[in-house]
């Protein structure tokens, strides 16, 4: 569900505000399942943004819609260490 208050440009400028810093992301699969990552937003695009995950194992990338910021599904902190 939409939250009130937000728009899509908002959120658009507030992660492209964020490309290049460390952030820490929190991911809805559903039925109360939640992942964790801490990475860095590599990128920008019209609909899409890019997260550079980083896990001990292995460096992947992920991309995630802005929409899925604007409902909930993904959530977005700065990290401060």
């Amino acid at each position: 569900m939409r939250k009130a208050g937000l728009d899509l440009d908002i959120v658009k400028q507030k992660i492209n505000e964020l490309k290049g810093k460390n952030i820490k992301m929190q991911i809805n699969q559903g039925r109360k399942r939640y992942v964790r990552y801490t990475g860095i937003i590599e990128s920008t695009y019209p609909c899409v943004f890019v997260v550079r995950i980083n896990s001990p194992s292995s460096v992947e990338t992920l991309s995630y819609s802005y929409s899925d910021v604007l409902c909930g599904d993904v959530k977005i902190v700065i990290d401060a260490t």
